[in-house]
C-alpha cells in the first residue's frame, strides 16, 4: 500500500461534475478512508454525497456540469476561468493524486494544465471517455498526461490498448454495489402473466434539456399505450431539482403519470416495473440489471445535431463492437437487444409500437430478459467491490508515479 507523505497526510484532489460522479466519488472516498484512516484528506469539487464523505467543495458541482454544445458555448468564458482556477488550486495543494470523475471535456483539460505545471502529481481518470464511439484520437492524447484510466465498462481496457491510450483497468461498474436495491424481493414485481395493470416506468432524463425535448413525445407514447393496450400504471421518477418542471409538463399528458421523487422511490419503481420508456444514459443499465425490458428514445438539442453527424461519420464502433448503440446494456452485451430511437426516429408511434410487446408475454420481452441475465457474468470483477478495487488502483498509481519520479531524478 502507498504510504502517506512525511506530514502524515495522503492528499486526494477529486473533481466530479454531476450526480453520478458525486455518488462515484463518495464511494471512492469512503474506500480510501477505509484503507488509510485519518491519514487521508480530500480536496476538490463535488456534490452533497462527497461533502458528507469529507470533501469541502471549492464551488457548486453543477457550475461545471454542463451538457449540450449550446450550454457549453454560452458558458465557455466562465468554464475556462474555472479550469484555470482549479488547476492553480491543484498545483498549490500539491496532492498525491488527482482523480477526475467523468466530465472529460472539462476534467481532461484541467489535467493537462496540471501535468504541465507539476509532473509529480499522479493523475487518474475514473470513467473512461467514450473513445470507442467517437473522438478515438482522445485516447493517445490522454496518454500524454493521464497515468491510469479506471474503466466501468468491461470492454474499455481493450479499446484504450488498441488506440494507444493510457493504461486502463476495468474496476467494475458502481451499479454492481447496488444490485440488492435494483432487484425485486419475492412478490415485489408480479409476473407479467398475472399483471392486469402492468407498471410502466417512464424516465425522460435527468437534465433540463432532456426534459424539454422528451416529455412531449414520451407523453404521447404513453397515451398511445393506454389507447391500444388498456390500463397501465405509469410511474415517472424525478430528481428534486427538476420535479416542478416535470409536474408542469406532465399535466398536459393525456394519461397522468404518478410522479415519485428521490432515489429510493426510483429504485422501488424499478423493482415493481414490468417495462420502461427511458432516455439514454446510465439509467438504461440500471433498468437492465433490474431485469426491466425497455425502449430507449433520445433527441439531441439543435446545436448538437451537426456534431452527431460528425460522430456517425467518424464512428469507431465497428473496430471494437459489432453493435452501434447509445444503450449501455446493448454495448456491454454487444448485441442490439434494446430498441432505440434517436432524433427523427423518436416519435410517439414508434416508441409505442416497440413498447407494446413488452407489456405482455412476448418473444421481444423474453429476449430482453434473457440477455439481461448475462450481464452479471459479463460485468463481474474478481475481487472486492468496484469502489474498493478503484481505491487500490489509485494507491498503486501513486506508488508507480513516485517510483517513476525517483528514477527520473537519479538518472
Amino acid at each position: 500500500m502507498t504510504s502517506p507523505d512525511a506530514d502524515g497526510r495522503f492528499t486526494v484532489f477529486v473533481i466530479a461534475a454531476e450526480e453520478s460522479g458525486d455518488l462515484l466519488g463518495a464511494r471512492l472516498m469512503r474506500a480510501l478512508h477505509a484503507r488509510l484512516g485519518t491519514r487521508v484528506r480530500f480536496l476538490g469539487v463535488g456534490g452533497g454525497r462527497m461533502e458528507q464523505a469529507g470533501l469541502r467543495s471549492l464551488f457548486a458541482m453543477h457550475d461545471i456540469g454542463l451538457h449540450g454544445i449550446g450550454a457549453v458555448i454560452a458558458s465557455l468564458p466562465r468554464l475556462v476561468l474555472r479550469m484555470r482556477r482549479i488547476a492553480a488550486e491543484i498545483v498549490r495543494a500539491n496532492p498525491d493524486v488527482l482523480v477526475l470523475i467523468d466530465a472529460p471535456a472539462f476534467n481532461l483539460r484541467v489535467a493537462r494544465l496540471v501535468r504541465r505545471r507539476n509532473r509529480a502529481i499522479a493523475i487518474v481518470d475514473y470513467v473512461s471517455p467514450t473513445v470507442w464511439a467517437y473522438h478515438p484520437g482522445r485516447a493517445p492524447w490522454m496518454a500524454r498526461f493521464v497515468d491510469q484510466v479506471m474503466a466501468i465498462l468491461p470492454f474499455e481496457p481493450r479499446v484504450h490498448s488498441d488506440l494507444g491510450g493510457p493504461p486502463c483497468v476495468y474496476v467494475g461498474h458502481p451499479l454492481l454495489e447496488r444490485l440488492d436495491e435494483l432487484r425485486p424481493d419475492a412478490g415485489e414485481r408480479r409476473p407479467i402473466e398475472e399483471a392486469d395493470r402492468p407498471v410502466l416506468v417512464v424516465l425522460p432524463g435527468s437534465r433540463r434539456g432532456e426534459i424539454a425535448r422528451l416529455m412531449d413525445p414520451f407523453g404521447a407514447a404513453v397515451a398511445g399505450i393506454a389507447e391500444r393496450f388498456g390500463d397501465v400504471e405509469v410511474v415517472l421518477p424525478a430528481i428534486a431539482r427538476l420535479v416542478d418542471e416535470i409536474r408542469v409538463r406532465a399535466a398536459a399528458w393525456p394519461v397522468r403519470p404518478r410522479i415519485v421523487e428521490g432515489e429510493e422511490a426510483k429504485l422501488a419503481a424499478f423493482r415493481r416495473g414490468h417495462a420502461a420508456l427511458a432516455a439514454s444514459g446510465t439509467v438504461t443499465l440500471e433498468l437492465a440489471l433490474a431485469g426491466v425490458p425497455m425502449v430507449v428514445g433520445y433527441r439531441l438539442d439543435a446545436m448538437s445535431k451537426p456534431a452527431r453527424r460528425l460522430v456517425e461519420a467518424r464512428s469507431v464502433f465497428k473496430r471494437f463492437l459489432s453493435v452501434r448503440s447509445i444503450v449501455l446494456a446493448n454495448l456491454v452485451l454487444d448485441a442490439a437487444v434494446v430498441p432505440e430511437f434517436l432524433d427523427r426516429e423518436c416519435t410517439p408511434d414508434r416508441l409505442c409500437d416497440a413498447l407494446l410487446p413488452l407489456l405482455a408475454p412476448s418473444p421481444e420481452r423474453t429476449r430482453q430478459i434473457a440477455a439481461f441475465n448475462r450481464l452479471d457474468n459479463l460485468m463481474a470483477i474478481e475481487r472486492d467491490s468496484p469502489s474498493g478495487l478503484a481505491a487500490d488502483v489509485v494507491l498503486e498509481t501513486v506508488r508507480a508515479r513516485r517510483l517513476h519520479a525517483a528514477l527520473a531524478q537519479s538518472a
